[in-house]
Order: C-alpha cells, then structure tokens, then sequence
C-alpha cells in the first residue's frame, strides 16, 4: 500500500506492506486524516521528541533511522478484524478513535511510532475497544478534527474555569481556534483573541470569539484589561487590601502558539494573578524570567492531549454542529500531495487545516 513517510527528515511517498491486525485489532481504510502542527514541528525537531521521550516513562522514542509514518487526526473505515475481537461495529462503518494501540505492555502511540502506521498512508490499525462510530452522517473530513478539538476542550477542562474569567487566547491556528469553541461552549465572554493573520482572526470569530486583535497594530494586554475592567459594584465588594489592585477581572490566557519567546512574552504582558494555560507545543529550548512569575504571581498550566471520554464529547460536538468543521478544512490533498502541504501551512493566510485523503 502507499504512504507518505516520514524518512531522513523529509516527506517522501513509497510502498510499504499492508498491516495485519492482532488480537484485538481491526484493519481500516484511512479515508481522512488531518495535518497536526505537531507534525510540521516533528519533521523539523524530531530529535527533539526523542531526546525528551527518556522523560515519559513507557514512551518509546521513534528510530530517526527507520521510517514512520505521521499521522493521528484521522476517520478510518472498519474493514477487517483480527483474532479475539467482537466484531460490534459491521464491515463498511465510519470510525474515529485515540492515535493510540491497546497492547499486553501498555498502549502505544499512533503517528509517532516506527511500528504502528499513521493516517498518512492507505490502511492502519485500531484498537477495537477504543472505536468510535461517526454518529449521524458525520463527513470523514470533518470527523477528523474530533482529535485537536479535544486538544482545545481538553486545555479549557484544564483551566478550571471559576466563572467570572475573561479568556485572552493568543494564536488562533487550528489549536487556538478549538480552544475559542470550547471556551464558547462554557459560556465564557468576552473571549479576546489574538493572531497575526487576518484570515485566522476571521476564522476567529467564527469560533466564538469577541474581540480579535491583530498584535502587529493593537496590544493584546492592553485589549484584554479594556475588557475586564470591574464595574462599580465590582470594585466596592472588594477586599479593603485589594483596592490598591488594578480593578480587573480575572485573567485565563491560553498560550497557543509554542515558540520560544512566546511564554516570556505572556508573562510580560499578563496581569498579576493571571492563570496561562500553555497549549501550544514548544519544540525548542525556551527561556523565561521566573521573577516576572513570582512578582506577579502567575499561575502556568502545561496541557497536553485529552481524555477519552473529551475526545468522545469533541466527535458529538461536530456531528451536532454545535461546532463549525467545515470552516476550519481549507485544503485536501492525497498522498503525493503530503509533503508540499507541509510547505503550504507556514502561510495562514492560505491554509488553516488541510486533510489528506490517502485514497484521492
């Protein structure tokens, strides 16, 4: 079968052998698959993420010197199973399911592994317990977000929203948009978000957000306390301690750009006793002044994935239309398509999420 495989630092298309599904798998046709920004960054830090797997024990860090194939935002088609199966779900159903394997060792990781195919390539491996069938009619193109829209309510989850919070949601690509949708679905307003690109602070809005701020032109900071200024009220029923404070809401920012400079930027910018909830993934070697922290008395939440039962409520989420799929597929592309989409997501004004179709 073909794939688009990860090998000696780029993006290539080969053959490679069909997999056959163990005891307690089922073989799947892989009809949607989405480009993850993980996988921009893996093709350009894998060492990284090898390096920093000696730290999560259980996590087996890829061979760089092997092929993988990336992968792990994608809808599948049940076509086969293995031995010790039930068989629940009829030969033809649409599925989602975690990028992971249920083994005797423990699970294992899907889209970063050498042993287990991602989505990038005509047929992979699920584990049959962690099937979910794509309810209501649900496209496989828009079935294949269930996985960074659970990243956003995951990272909201996370944040233990108090009531009374204003959101600033920094970087609006795909996980900074999931983040608005689920901070929307909380009620939470007004959510401010900021982002470069004119596209994505459109894109912005259509998730959810209130005010978009382009940070070229407008201070997010400065943006965000216009709109968590106390009222009257507010400010009386204060502590007599706390009327030397600025009279502002609590502030949640969501860090979800992940690139070095970013989290000491937040810090700067954040008022005292902001929570900052980092969603975006950081590759690099980053620094930070703790000072800035301990003077402001920063609280900082690292996220990272979801749960199942966050991934299940993401798949309903869409085949609801409690949130909008198609306006985040800006681009679909086969297999041989793979590597030149890589290049096309550096520009946001061309692409927020492409879907590799590996059958197109």
């Amino acid at each position: 079968m073909r794939a688009a495989i990860f090998r000696n630092g780029a993006i290539v298309v080969d053959h490679i052998a069909e997999p056959k599904p163990g005891a307690g798998q089922v073989l799947v046709k892989t009809l949607a698959c989405g480009i993850c920004g993980s996988d921009l960054h893996a093709r350009k830090h894998a060492h990284r993420m090898v390096a920093m797997a000696r730290y999560s024990p259980g996590r087996k860090p890829m061979d760089l010197k092997r092929d993988v194939v990336f992968g792990h935002e994608f809808c599948c088609e049940v076509v086969d199973y293995g031995p010790a199966t039930q068989r629940r779900l009829k030969v033809g159903t649409h599925v989602c399911s975690l990028p992971a394997l249920i083994t005797p060792t423990g699970p294992q990781g899907i889209g970063y592994s050498n042993d287990n195919i991602g989505g990038y390539a005509e047929a992979m491996l699920l584990s049959e317990p962690l099937l979910l069938e794509v309810p209501n009619g649900l496209s496989p193109e828009h079935a294949a977000l269930t996985e960074p829209l659970a990243v956003g309510v995951h990272a909201v989850a996370k944040a233990n929203i108090r009531g009374g919070e204003v959101p600033l949601v920094i970087g609006c690509g795909p996980v900074g948009l999931a983040v608005i949708a689920a901070l929307r679905l909380k009620g939470l307003h007004p959510i401010i978000a900021a982002d470069y690109s004119p596209t994505r602070r459109r894109l912005a809005e259509k998730m959810g957000a209130d005010v978009v701020v382009d940070p070229a032109t407008t201070q997010p900071y400065a943006t965000w306390a216009e709109h968590a200024a106390m009222s009257e009220a507010e400010k009386a029923a204060r502590p007599p301690f706390q009327a030397h404070l600025a009279a502002l809401k609590p502030a949640l920012i969501f860090e979800c750009v992940g690139v070095p400079g970013l989290l000491q930027q937040v810090f700067e910018g954040a008022p005292r006793d902001a929570r900052i909830v980092v969603v975006g993934v950081c590759m690099e070697t980053d620094t930070s002044e703790p000072m800035l922290g301990i003077i402001k008395e920063l609280s900082v939440q690292y996220v990272l994935g979801y749960t199942p039962e966050e991934f299940s409520a993401s798949l309903r989420l869409l085949a609801e239309g409690q949130v909008d799929g198609a306006a985040l597929v800006t681009g679909r592309v086969g297999i041989d398509g793979v590597a030149q989409a890589f290049d096309d997501l550096a520009n946001p004004e061309a692409h927020t999420k492409i879907i590799v179709e590996p059958w197109r």
